[in-house]
């Protein structure tokens, strides 16, 4: 019954979107409708919400009567994954996409009553239309509440790589920054439509930006975090297609941070900023047609669905097609906002926007040209890191070289040359440690020191903004910290945001550069070489899990025959699905990791049995991962600055 309640709940929620968009568009020019709109918004995400809980209850119960169920959960499965398998499906995913584009229309219609009022009504009809889009496609295409005639007395479960805390968490966090730039796409749409796009509609939009930003930073972090120490192959980004289609939001989310502040503090680049805000949610959709389309051959997609795939292309072919037609024809209608210097704060930013769209456009170009090549002839090729790293990673030096320029920068018109004289001590800074890295590190590497040098030069370039701001060394201290204390939470934001890029790079080029690796077939009693370390293997136990069967390994590692840490690798079999994993064994040192895999047993020349045993230590990996973390903490903490919260319904 539960089930059917749900199924009535998803139709109900079509039904009350169907309602938003009409009373939303109707309440822009009758005021007295517009309430009704706001109520069919909250009512569509309630409606949702019973639809999802449905769900959720169905895996926690193990009710095979439903198709979702049977195909992704088993009763031996644990408690976290039957939930997690709510939405580690096509079906459920795309049920929770909806869940959050819903909440994101009732957030607008609760939090935003300081809007004006036709603006907030035109806001809650677009992204009224965008739920029914993706409601429809759920409901009629790919409805994961679906009964089967017959259940079975057993499921088939969910894939055992899809079986970890970290990726149970990490496609909430990744949808809320996805779908949360829908509610910027409305906005940017709704705009369009009054012909007002100011600084006041900047700094409405500012928030619904940071937050999914905030998220999308985070829900990526933990996929690359998944995807580090679960595949069990070392590394912790591969260019693959689907990492690609979140980094691309990602950075055009970004850019448009960074534009809105130019629209909202000076009336600039109003028609830039709205087509950024509009490209931010074109690429989420784009997004969610790759991984949910079969085009693409990855471990992160959901589905190899062609029939489905298409109607996911048709929604993002109409939404954005009618979005961009909009723009194009109100877009030369809106005010050309203020002028500025060459050399202002304005340029910085609009430099800093290029750079972020041209490697955008990199990432786009190398995601979908093996697609395109083999449409065209039938030839299958592969864009891997070198095309990147050759393409990408320049743009994005230079986008970090200038990062550190902006805040010291004035407004309208700026001196570029005090602005180097204010950083001078960081270049420095800069500079030294980059050649003290090239000088002790071996093997020596120019490209990997140069990389140290830039996140240093934006960690330290962070600290001269801060000492500016607050005159540290050359004010009295009781100034200072007067200063220091009075820095509004946005200013600490941007600062935390920033510096957590330059962690990142430091983290990243390490890495890198500087991996150790080795692999070798191990008998218990066996010893294998990792640079300064040794890893014995002591000695494989099989044992149960809770759906699994796994062999564990014990390992000790020491150096200079002292002990380190005692990591334990286990390679698991689980017999629903019949699939074998590798448990990565992680040990901390500081910043750095040693990473353990325990391969297949093997038998050696003597008939004894052996274990493939493949170590790495990746030094300073923890700070590839801190970095997000800061960045969206700093996300975060400027959102909770009292000025921009307050804007999300501030009157103009």
């Amino acid at each position: 019954m539960t089930v059917e309640l749900g199924a009535f709940a998803l139709v109900l929620a079509l039904i009350l979107s169907i309602a938003q968009v009409g009373f939303g568009f109707a309440g822009a020019r009758r005021p007295m409708l517009a309430g009704a709109g706001e109520g069919a918004s909250i009512g569509a995400f309630v409606a949702i919400a019973a639809a999802f809980a449905a769900l959720v209850a169905a895996f926690v119960g193990s009710d095979f009567s439903v198709a979702n169920v049977t195909a992704n959960s088993h009763t031996a499965k644990p408690l976290l994954y039957k939930i997690a398998g709510a939405w580690g499906s096509h079906e459920g995913s795309m049920l929770l996409w909806c869940l959050i584009l819903t909440g994101f229309g009732a957030a607008v219609a609760v939090w935003g009553r300081g809007l004006p009022a036709s603006l907030k009504s035109r806001v809650l009809g677009v992204q009224g239309l965008l739920g029914i889009l993706f409601l429809s496609y759920t409901v009629f295409a790919s409805n994961p509440l679906a009964r089967l005639a017959s259940a079975p007395i057993e499921g088939r479960s969910l894939n055992p790589l899809l079986q970890d805390p970290a990726l149970a968490f990490h496609p909430p966090f990744l949808y809320l920054g996805y779908v949360g730039f829908s509610v910027v796409f409305s906005f940017a749409a709704a705009a369009l439509i009054e012909g007002r796009v100011d600084a006041a509609w900047a700094r409405w939009v500012r928030p619904w930006t940071l937050a999914a930003w905030s998220f999308l930073t985070v829900g990526i972090a933990l996929g690359s975090y998944w995807a580090y120490y679960e595949l069990g192959w070392g590394g912790w980004w591969f260019w693959d297609p689907v990492e690609n289609a979140s980094f691309m939001p990602w950075l055009i989310g970004a850019a448009l941070l960074h534009s809105a502040i130019v629209t909202e503090k000076r009336g600039a680049l109003s028609g830039w900023t709205v087509f950024l805000a509009l490209s931010a949610f074109t690429f989420s959709m784009l997004g969610a047609f790759l991984v949910r389309s079969g085009v693409l051959t990855s471990v992160h997609a959901f589905a190899v669905d062609p029939t489905r795939g298409v109607l996911l292309l048709a929604i993002l072919g109409v939404s954005s097609g009618a979005a961009f037609a909009l723009f194009a024809w109100r877009a030369p209608a809106l005010a050309p906002g203020g002028v500025f210097a060459p050399a202002s704060r304005e340029s910085l930013i609009v430099l800093n926007n290029i750079l972020l769209t041209a490697a955008t456009a990199t990432v786009l170009l190398g995601t979908l040209f093996p697609l395109i090549r083999e449409a065209i002839g039938g030839e299958t090729v592969s864009v891997g890191p070198p095309y990147f790293n050759l393409t990408f990673a320049p743009l994005m030096a230079l986008a970090m070289l200038a990062l550190p320029f902006g805040p010291l920068t004035a407004w309208k018109r700026g001196d570029l040359v005090a602005s180097a004289d204010r950083l001078k001590l960081a270049a420095a800074i800069a500079v030294l440690a980059g050649a003290i890295v090239f000088g002790v590190m071996s093997p020596r590497k120019a490209l990997a020191s140069a990389g140290v040098a830039l996140g240093v030069w934006l960690i330290v370039g962070v600290a001269a903004e801060v000492a500016e701001r607050t005159r540290a060394f050359r004010a009295p201290w009781p100034e200072v910290r007067r200063r220091l204390t009075g820095l509004p939470r946005g200013a600490w934001g941007m600062t935390l945001a920033h510096a957590g890029l330059g962690v990142f790079i430091l983290g990243a080029c390490f890495e890198t550069a500087w991996k150790v690796e080795s692999a070798q077939a191990l008998s218990p009693g066996g010893q294998l070489r990792l640079g300064a370390f040794e890893l014995t293997l002591n000695s494989v136990g099989t044992f149960d899990g809770p759906n699994y069967l796994a062999e564990r390994g014990q390992i000790t590692v020491t150096r200079d025959g002292k002990t380190v840490c005692t990591p334990q690798p286990e390679r698991r079999f689980f017999p629903v699905g019949q699939k074998s994993t590798s448990e990565v064994a992680l040990c901390n040192l500081g910043f750095s990791q040693i990473y353990v895999v325990l391969g297949e047993r093997r038998a050696t020349a003597r008939g004894q049995p052996a274990w493939l045993v493949r170590s790495y230590f990746n030094p300073w990996v923890q700070l590839i991962y801190l970095g997000p973390l800061l960045m969206a903490l700093g996300g975060l903490l400027s959102l909770s600055d009292r000025r921009l919260r307050f804007a999300v319904g501030q009157k103009a």
